[in-house]
């Protein structure tokens, strides 16, 4: 039987399987920290704090992946799929699409409408993504 992630991959589908590289995903879990680190520090901009937890999310669902051994081919389907890859469920990849879109419209079209709420949700969930991310010994 195959599985989800196994489903969405092929021709036109937005994974590839790729067997884990474990100094990548070291590379993102030390990026995620680092941001988030950034991203917990009151005496900067809403705006970039946002930035940097988004960035921290992706990397960690990124990571969720690999470790997986898959690589995405769309940026978004990561957060989609933290069910298969981190048993998370839609209470949370909500929100970081919530996250997605507004990060988009800031890429895009110079708009960000985030409001220190939504930052500490996100920072949260970035928590709950690294718990889930810590190796088990």
């Amino acid at each position: 039987m195959s599985s989800a992630l196994e489903n969405l991959c092929g021709p036109g589908k937005p994974l590839k399987a790729e067997p884990p590289d474990e100094t990548e995903i070291a590379g993102l879990l030390r990026s995620a920290h680092a941001r988030l680190k950034d991203a917990a520090k009151p005496d900067l901009a809403l705006d970039s704090r946002f930035d940097l937890a988004y960035g921290a999310a992706h990397a960690l669902c990124v990571a969720a992946l690999r470790r997986q051994g898959y690589r995405a081919t769309q940026r978004y389907i990561v957060f989609q799929l933290l069910p298969h890859t981190l048993g998370l469920g839609p209470e949370v990849w909500r929100v970081l699409s919530r996250c997605h879109d507004l990060r988009n419209l800031a890429e895009y079209e110079g708009e960000l409408q985030v409001t220190e709420e939504l930052l500490q949700e996100l920072i949260a969930i970035c928590g709950r993504l690294m718990g889930k991310m810590a190796p088990t010994a």
